[in-house]
């Protein structure tokens, strides 16, 4: 029989994952660590509603190893022998114990990647990392899958993942519906019905944590209610929202994932990405509860709703993640359009008379929340157009919103949203003037800019910085046959007109502040 050695075993803080086999194997001799840790605080400033999200559902799976026996350490944000460092507070705990072997799960972040990595090359103790379980692919498949191909398109990696795991397949081959993708289906404005279910509450009092955050000198920003906490922070919560959105939410979910609302928070949204992205829920559990939904209730439930859903958590979250190990570390300093401009001083407050980034940055602020056309088509949007450097909008994304972790964030910040990456994960950048934002929502309806105007002073800002950023970028975009059409109306416009939209784009980006 071997020898139990006496071991410590790290979890993460993203790392809540209450199936890894960790807590199936019979070794008696194990101590589970989770710190709370200024580390992890302090390299961008988080929303309130997200460091409580995190510290609360790190004590609840602490919680509920302590009772199924499991030995754990914990330090709380104010504990005394927290030195705030995770090395150090490894090493101390090591010689303290006199620990025989350390153990930690893969990290999801490459900061954290190479902390470990160094921290273990110098440890005198036998160290081992494991799988953290949780997703469909590991950290170099997509490397492998696009290897010797000239272009990455997620969809074909989409496509594979389908085949691979056998979802929404009729055989080995052929799609169920017919079609692949149904995203043409999923672009409807929500024009007040059909009626939005309210989403899954639990009007948590957090109130102690959050005065513990603060006294621990945890500098943050946003908005909190403490006795009435919106969040899931365990296993139990995750499931129940995942339980309350297929049955309430989904039947409607694809048409209107792209929809935008000023009354409307949240719409057919699932609110399930801070649950997987802590990994209290998995991606194929999530997965596997919506399509056996689909098929009980296929009668009331189109396909579209169902593909729309997957798409998002088959299809991009495991291809952005492929793509972060892919190419960091340069990924987070790249910037290929060179833009250099800070972000305006409205993303922190909310207030500016645009009435798409008010409501959306609100949202933001009172929630820690914004759906993806909100993050990728208004504050995304704006950004670029108004050439933020991108370190500013990675650092604004990666605080404001409870589900952002590095892999997550940056890949669709930088590269969906900036285009700061060139073109490797999206073949043209995203951008829209007020046209498309008038088309999903009705925040134009009320607004202090008329989205008909171009270049008055009280036109939508977004037209006047839409054809300024197609101008400013022509040599960019010569050879992208995405951005033929558009490119090729911005030849026909008149000269004086050019010279209207430069002028007028100009005065935005020198002033956020007046808009």
């Amino acid at each position: 029989m071997a020898e139990v050695k006496k071991t410590l075993r790290l979890i993460l803080g993203d790392q809540l994952n209450h199936q890894h086999s960790w807590f199936k194997d019979d070794l008696e001799d194990v101590t589970y660590l989770f710190m709370e840790l200024r580390q992890e605080t302090d390299y961008v400033k988080h929303h309130i509603q997200k460091v409580v999200g995190f510290f609360r559902s790190m004590r609840n799976f602490a919680s509920y190893l302590e009772e199924r026996d499991h030995r754990v350490i914990y330090y709380k944000i104010d504990h005394e022998d927290n030195t705030q460092n995770l090395e150090k507070n490894i090493k101390v705990l090591i010689d303290k114990h006199d620990f025989e072997s350390f153990q930690y799960q893969l990290p999801d972040e490459y900061r954290l990647d190479e902390q470990l990595k160094d921290l273990c090359e110098n440890l005198e103790i036998e160290t081992n990392n494991f799988d953290t379980e949780h997703f469909f692919t590991t950290r170099s498949d997509l490397e492998r899958f696009y290897e010797g191909k000239k272009q990455m398109t997620m969809e074909y990696f989409y496509r594979d993942m389908r085949k691979k795991n056998d979802i929404l397949m009729v055989n080995a081959k052929d799609p169920e519906g017919g079609k692949w993708n149904f995203d043409k289906s999923n672009r409807q404005k929500w024009k007040g019905k059909p009626e939005i279910p309210h989403e899954r509450g639990f009007r948590k009092d957090v109130s102690h944590l959050v005065e513990e955050i603060k006294n621990a000198g945890v500098e943050t920003f946003g908005f909190i209610e403490g006795d009435n906490y919106n969040w899931p922070t365990s296993r139990e919560d995750s499931l129940s929202v995942l339980n309350y959105f297929c049955k309430n939410l989904l039947i409607h979910f694809g048409d209107y994932q792209d929809a935008l609302h000023t009354d409307e928070a949240y719409l057919f949204h699932s609110r399930l990405s801070f649950c997987m992205n802590t990994k209290m829920l998995s991606p194929k559990e999530v997965i596997d509860s919506v399509l056996d939904y689909y098929y009980d209730h296929k009668d009331e439930i189109d396909i579209s709703q169902v593909e729309g859903f997957i798409r998002q958590i088959l299809g991009w979250r495991e291809y952005m993640r492929g793509i972060y190990w892919k190419e960091m570390p340069g990924y987070r300093r790249s910037n290929k359009l060179r833009n250099q401009n800070k972000l305006a001083g409205f993303y922190w407050d909310a207030n500016t008379k645009m009435n798409c980034l008010h409501h959306s940055i609100k949202n933001s602020l009172e929630n820690a929340y914004a759906h993806h056309i909100q993050r990728l088509m208004i504050t995304g949007n704006y950004a670029l157009l108004t050439e933020t450097h991108p370190d500013e909008v990675d650092q604004w994304y990666l605080g404001i919103y409870i589900d952002a972790i590095e892999w997550v964030e940056i890949t669709n910040t930088r590269g969906m949203s900036q285009f700061a990456d060139g073109g490797i994960v999206a073949t043209k950048p995203y951008v829209s003037s007020g046209s498309y934002i008038n088309k999903m929502s009705n925040y134009c309806k009320d607004c202090h800019y008329k989205v008909s105007k171009k270049t008055e002073d009280d036109a939508c800002p977004f037209n006047s910085l839409y054809w300024n950023f197609l101008d400013s970028n022509r040599e960019h975009f010569a050879g992208n046959q995405r951005m033929n059409m558009m490119m090729s109306l911005l030849e026909k416009k008149p000269p004086e007109e050019m010279q209207k939209i430069r002028n007028r784009a100009a005065e935005i980006i020198s002033n956020p502040e007046r808009f």
